[in-house]
């Protein structure tokens, strides 16, 4: 059973390159933009040589206050382009097998509905995520190397600089914590945009997006609340993944002295929290339902 499984996802990333296109994309623009401005960064001679010194005499958690920064806005294309591309993918995935009439070969093959179904919310949950922390990790190693020479042709200390305060280990294993819980808190929109992409006759990033725009305009008007909009579009804000933080005592007795801890990303994520969270298992709830009703669906609809 899992061998079938994993031949039909390994089936989905041969039909849809764009799974690791993109973020192979991604790196290199990211990769291009560091040694742009490692090149321009040339012309401050003087101010680099006072940088560099000023960074070897301060502390280790300074270092890896900025190092971390460095792996956040690294970062953050990636998590856009895994948004977009998961976005397009969940709706093309049913879709286009229909519109292409692909379907009827698949459909000669031993291979069920729920099985193509869940094959596909699995690429679209596990896959892409999986693709876009492999991209994350080589964007960073390769970043470091590159600043690693530029600092040692500098005449810094790469080792202490670089090596010896980045905080590889939390970073990646909280980005990849983000990443996936994310995945899951998100999982009634992938439910949902499966469904549109096995029911609809056309356009289906229109019908998709079009109700989730059309129910809370109408129960602004008619029924004088925001239930649907804030379940829908607030979602994403609300994810119980990081743990609470006392920013009423923040103002009050000012920023607390910087250590380790404040810097760790493992340290500001309850895990325990998130899967206590009644609202992380109805999402799965709805994933769930949205997924059985598109395997329904596909089983009665051959073509667009």
């Amino acid at each position: 059973m899992i061998n079938h499984y994993l031949a039909l996802v390994r089936r989905e990333l041969w039909e849809h390159r764009s799974i690791w296109v993109m973020p192979a994309a991604i790196a290199s623009i990211v990769t291009l933009g560091t040694l742009t401005a490692l090149v321009f960064s040339g012309k401050f001679a003087q101010e680099l040589d006072v940088a560099i010194f000023a960074a070897q005499n301060v502390g280790d958690t300074e270092r890896r206050i900025v190092l971390t920064g460095f792996f956040f806005v690294s970062s953050q294309l990636f998590l856009l382009g895994l948004g977009v591309l998961t976005i397009f993918y969940a709706l093309d995935s049913l879709y286009a097998e229909r519109k292409d009439k692909s379907i009827l070969f698949w459909r000669s093959l031993p291979v069920t509905d729920a099985e193509t179904v869940i094959s596909k919310l699995l690429t679209a949950a596990v896959l892409i995520p999986a693709v876009a922390i492999v991209g994350i990790i080589g964007t960073h190693i390769i970043n470091l190397i590159i600043t690693s020479i530029w600092v040692s042709m500098k005449g810094g200390d790469a080792g202490t600089l670089i090596w010896g305060s980045v905080p590889l280990l939390d970073n990646w294993l909280g980005m990849a914590i983000a990443i996936f819980g994310g995945a899951i808190w998100m999982s009634p929109f992938l439910g949902w945009f499966l469904f549109v992409s096995a029911y609809t006759k056309r356009s289906p990033l229109l019908m998709a997006f079009l109700p989730l725009v059309l129910i809370p305009m109408l129960e602004g008007i008619f029924a004088r609340s925001t239930h649907f909009a804030e379940a829908v579009w607030g979602r994403g804000a609300k994810i119980p993944l990081f743990a609470d933080m006392d920013i009423e005592s923040f103002f009050e007795d000012g920023p607390p002295e910087i250590t380790k801890d404040m810097v760790s990303l493992l340290a500001h994520m309850d895990l325990g929290k998130f899967f206590t969270s009644i609202d992380t298992w109805l999402g799965i709830i709805v994933c769930g339902l949205l997924t059985t009703a598109a395997i329904y669906v596909r089983r009665f609809r051959d073509e667009s």
